[in-house]
């Protein structure tokens, strides 16, 4: 049974290694792909990301900040201004609700500067632990592992988590399976390749040197 276990340890192992030099090779130097100034705009370009894509959030967040460059702006905004910019993106009335909020807090209740800690973070309001664990990593290269739908994905159908694993279970296992100076980057790897690569729909497997160890339906 022993034996068994080490094979099997042996096996995932290899596998991490497979991908972790595939992910290297498609994605050497992954970017961030929200657009952002000032670190409170890449906290709201994340919390806006929430079931849509960069792209449109990009195209949103140009005109918020330009019609609302400070927090003092975005904080005194009317809401339904804030809705009509972000009407392209999915639940504006109630993310136009978070801007404000997020606003508010860090012009009131932090002076104007955003606090760093990830327990004061999360509790503005829309903001949980993911939309931290990037901003962490992106502004500050703290040793983060933000999992979302696309981290999620890859990761069931490459075996590095189970199907019934939640977010935050899927998170540990990859910070277990990747080096701590390496968090950052694999999270931003994963999400492209499951953006651009590995897609929910009609992903390319068709030349994808991972086949053999991905378990997805065919």
């Amino acid at each position: 049974m022993q034996k068994y276990l080490i094979m099997i340890g042996l096996m995932m192992m290899n596998s991490v290694e497979i991908f972790a030099n595939y992910l290297d090779e498609l994605l050497p130097n992954p970017p961030c792909e929200l657009h952002y100034h000032k670190d409170y705009e890449l906290l709201i370009a994340v919390m806006l990301s929430a079931q849509t894509t960069d792209k449109r959030v990009n195209q949103v967040t140009e005109i918020l900040f330009s019609e609302y460059p400070t927090l003092k702006d975005l904080k005194e905004a009317p809401i339904s201004s804030l809705e009509s910019i972000l009407r392209p993106l999915g639940s504006f009335r109630k993310k136009a609700q978070y801007v404000r909020g997020i606003a508010t807090f860090i012009h009131d209740e932090y002076g104007g500067v955003m606090p760093r800690k990830r327990e004061l973070l999360e509790t503005l309001p829309g903001i949980g632990r993911k939309t931290v664990s990037v901003l962490l990593s992106e502004l500050y290269d703290l040793p983060e592992f933000a999992v979302d739908t696309h981290v999620e994905r890859v990761s069931k159908r490459l075996s590095l988590a189970k199907v019934d694993d939640n977010v935050l279970e899927i998170e540990r296992k990859l910070k277990r399976k990747f080096r701590r100076s390496e968090w950052g980057r694999r999270h931003k790897q994963m999400v492209l390749f499951g953006r651009y690569h590995c897609k929910a729909i009609k992903p390319e497997c068709e030349g994808c040197k991972l086949k053999n160890i991905c378990k997805r339906e065919k």
